[in-house]
């Protein structure tokens, strides 16, 4: 499971989270340059969850490398659905604030 969240508290809480249900996390990841550069590591996840919005860079570059390499994920956002993309359109989105 890869987690790309710029939140700090966010990112910890979802982190531990996911690692209590038994998911092998990487990341969690604040920018999508540091997203892309965990995937190149070798691991490749089941699942992603994005934040749409990385300390300002839009997530984008990175969700597109996920349906590339055929990686489900979901968005995990305050934006509303019509402001993202019509490429996203079907992406699943978790709405901000999470209550895990």
């Amino acid at each position: 499971m890869l987690v790309a969240e710029d939140e700090y508290l966010l990112a910890a809480d979802l982190t531990k989270f996911l690692q209590r249900a038994g998911a092998r996390v990487i990341g969690p990841f604040p920018t999508v340059r540091e997203a892309l550069e965990g995937l190149r590591t070798g691991v490749t996840p089941d699942f992603a969850m994005l934040d749409v919005n990385l300390r300002g860079e839009m997530v984008f570059p990175l969700a597109d490398h996920l349906v590339a390499a055929a990686i489900p994920f979901i968005f995990i956002t305050g934006y509303d659905t019509a402001l993202l993309p019509q490429a996203y359109a079907a992406i699943p989105r978790l709405e901000k604030p999470i209550n895990l």
